[in-house]
């Protein structure tokens, strides 16, 4: 028996989630914070892990944790909080918990990958909605479709990745309002956009604010948390695996947390670095930048593939965009070494 003929179509006709090699490069692929931790905090965090013991099964809930992440992130009182490895498989719960039969899913387009992929996963219809051209997104004609469809789910990333935009907050605030079902404010940047949703979650009961660590310089240890009201995390809860959220990366979520500041001070650099980074590409000819609330620029050149192969051979990655965004690369802020090694390649890849 052959999977053709075992698996559904619709997970035949996928391809998986490419990752490329990346080593010697100078990576600016993947929106990571470019700071590793200070050697000091390096090794105090590595003697906290080694007394962890490896042979106990992890809180299966992360009680502490979720209590730290609560009050560091300033979540409201009377919202709950549950934690994913990575909020990649927080996405993938809420789906598979609002999945029922001939359910659907909104969300504007481009957007993040996974919304997507997840809905083909479950079985749940995805309606993918253009944003503008300029990658503006169109509240009124997003309503109006939702308010036909009747969706069970809504992911907004905010701001958008691979664009960069930060929707307006009256934007968000009337799609949340006219939505039916749950909307997902994905926050995956918040600590770049300086603006989030997580205040406002006892105002709106279908609201759910969904973040992750990896942006902030963790994504090695793979940790999403979701903060909705207890209403709604009790079901998801319930999708959830056991023991989802491994013992080594609670212990390394808790003690960095517990040095917020050392993380912050870090997305302020990156937040300072963006802005000279955006003008240096805006003062390359051929290239286009969209503006960016995020750690990283959506940029337009003539001929992308071209671009990136050069870049490659260059020691350089970025990430080159599917057809459908229109040559387009999204290059992350790196260090200031990196944003001039980048600027450099660039000049010699658009020759």
């Amino acid at each position: 028996m052959r999977p053709q003929d075992l698996v559904r179509p619709e997970i035949l006709a996928l391809k998986p989630y490419h990752v490329p090699a990346s080593a010697g490069m100078v990576k600016l692929d993947a929106m990571e914070n470019p700071y590793p931790l200070p050697e000091k905090l390096r090794r105090e965090l590595a003697e906290a892990l080694a007394r962890i013991d490896l042979n106990r099964y992890p809180d299966p809930t992360g009680e502490k944790l979720r209590a730290l992440i609560a009050r560091r992130m300033k979540v409201p009182n009377g919202i709950s909080v549950i934690l994913g490895n990575g909020s990649d498989e927080l996405l993938q719960i809420v789906t598979m918990a609002l999945a029922r039969p001939g359910a659907s899913m909104m969300f504007p387009t481009p957007t993040f990958v996974m919304y997507s992929m997840y809905a083909a996963f479950t079985g749940i219809k995805a309606i993918a909605m253009p944003l503008r051209d300029d990658f503006t997104f169109d509240a009124k004609a997003f309503v109006a479709r939702m308010k036909e469809e009747r969706p069970a789910l809504v992911f907004l990333a905010y701001p958008n990745n691979p664009t960069g935009t930060l929707y307006p907050d009256a934007d968000v605030v009337e799609v949340i309002k006219a939505c039916e079902g749950v909307v997902v404010v994905d926050e995956a940047y918040h600590a770049f956009a300086e603006r989030t949703f997580m205040d406002r979650l006892r105002e709106f009961p279908n609201l759910v604010v969904m973040r992750t660590v990896s942006k902030l310089g963790l994504a090695g240890i793979r940790l999403g948390y979701l903060a909705a009201s207890a209403a709604w995390t009790e079901q998801f809860d319930k999708v959830r695996s056991p023991y989802n959220v491994n013992v080594l990366t609670q212990a390394a979520a808790e003690f960095m947390l517990e040095r917020l500041e050392v993380l912050e001070e870090q997305a302020s650099r990156i937040r300072q670095e963006r802005e000279t980074l955006g003008e240096n590409l805006a003062g390359l000819r051929g290239v286009k930048v969209f503006p960016s609330a995020a750690n990283f620029f959506l940029v337009r050149v003539p001929d992308a593939a071209r671009v990136d192969a050069s870049l490659r051979k260059q020691g350089v990655l970025v990430k080159n965009l599917h057809p459908g965004i229109g040559q387009s690369l999204r290059i992350t802020v790196g260090t200031p070494d990196e944003n001039r090694i980048l600027i450099t390649a660039l000049k010699e890849a658009l020759q």
